[in-house]
């Protein structure tokens, strides 16, 4: 529907297109594909192509490439090593969605990035896959402290949506053995001292253990195929940008040596 008044490649599958933009609105997509005619039309191709909508794509949900801004090479090897970390601690959590792309190019205000694939729209999310997405989420924090025994401002926003997971799995869904199925979610703070102080102070202890336990699965996950982060992170420190076919063969190169 979007795409209509649109000419576009042969190489542009709207089906793949659907996959890597589910649970975007209607208007989301109608942006995606106005914005994807605009890089389409800067680069001089006569139609758009599978590429001018990936980079549309990853322009709306990321931000602009930033390739004039000046990175140190220690921060850049920081970088590397914490998307390295997110990428790799992902494709072993069997609940997480598929990389598709690793990158250590500025974009927006992020000094890289990972993006996974989103090939369904969900409307219910299990136990398991909050626990492992907060596994993700640490995964980049992890990388920094094991390897260069180090961690930077560079997580804040994963701690950040880890910290929201801990928390709404316990006040709101109900998602604690200790709590029990119970909604502490309220419109004033003053109403938590209805549950009692006791309650509370188990809140703020159970989201502690959450958070601290998905810290130390990351750092097991990375600990245990440390050959595998160094060789993603040394990939973008070379190339800046890995795809998911290069990514995967990195995993594929592994699985061959074992054997």
């Amino acid at each position: 529907m979007h795409s209509k008044d649109k000419k576009l490649a042969d190489n542009v599958n709207l089906k793949e297109i659907a996959g890597d933009t589910a649970g975007f609105t209607g208007a989301e997509l109608a942006n995606v594909l106005n914005e994807a005619a605009i890089i389409a039309t800067k680069s001089g191709h006569d139609k758009i192509e599978r590429a001018d909508i990936d980079n549309a794509v990853r322009k709306i949900t990321v931000g602009l490439e930033k390739h004039n801004r000046v990175v140190s090479e220690k921060d850049k090897k920081l970088t590397a090593y914490h998307e390295a970390g997110h990428a790799v601690v992902s494709k072993y959590l069997p609940t997480q969605q598929d990389v598709k792309e690793v990158s250590i190019i500025p974009r927006g205000l992020a000094g890289g990035y990972t993006m996974y694939k989103t090939n369904e729209d969900k409307y219910y999310v299990s136990r398991t896959e909050l626990l492992e997405k907060m596994v993700s989420l640490m995964g980049g924090r992890a990388a920094e402290s094991l390897v260069l025994n180090e961690i930077s401002t560079g997580a804040s926003n994963d701690l950040e949506v880890a910290t929201g997971i801990a928390r709404d799995m316990l006040t709101i869904y109900g998602m604690s053995d200790s709590l029990g199925p119970i909604s502490l979610k309220v419109d004033q703070s003053y109403e938590l001292e209805l549950f009692g102080e006791t309650v509370v102070n188990e809140v703020g202890n159970q989201m502690r253990l959450l958070i601290e336990t998905a810290y130390d699965r990351a750092i097991n996950i990375l600990s245990e195929h440390r050959d595998i982060l160094d060789r993603v992170a040394n990939c973008l420190l070379e190339k800046e940008k890995i795809t998911e076919e290069e990514f995967d063969s990195f995993f594929t190169d592994n699985e061959q040596k074992e054997v």
